[in-house]
């Protein structure tokens, strides 16, 4: 469910995506970024990048514990790398991600998401080195 989920907003399909993510969904994107649902994560891409893809590595499902097992809930991690280009065209790939989920009842109700995009942009402005 979380692969199809990314596939959906990388396309991007935000509305598509949406039939995976509960109402009560909480996303926080890299820099404590807040949003609320999937085509907030869609804008703020196309703030971003020129276009952004995800290539998943793997995909882990935490085991719960059993109280968190009867609440229907799962911890998904979505590890990768990002590949696209910047505003200005330029390509890059290799970009790390981690993203986490929590899921209940088959939903997603938190997204959190790290990457190693900030950084990538600091050193394209001469501000930083990796």
């Amino acid at each position: 469910m979380v692969n199809e989920f990314l596939r959906l907003i990388m396309i991007p399909d935000p509305a598509a995506a949406s039939r995976y993510v509960s109402p009560e969904l909480r996303i926080v994107f890299t820099g404590k970024r807040p949003m609320r649902e999937p085509a907030d994560c869609t804008r703020f891409n196309a703030s971003r990048y020129k276009w952004v893809k995800k290539r998943i590595a793997r995909t882990d499902v935490v085991v719960p514990p059993p109280e968190e097992a009867a609440r229907g809930e799962a911890v998904v991690y979505s590890i990768g790398t990002l590949y696209g280009e910047w505003p200005d065209g330029t390509p890059f790939e290799g970009n790390r991600y981690v993203d986490r989920y929590v899921l209940r009842h088959g939903l997603i109700v938190q997204m959190d998401v790290w990457n190693d995009s900030a950084e990538w942009l600091l050193v394209r402005a001469g501000l930083a080195t990796l």
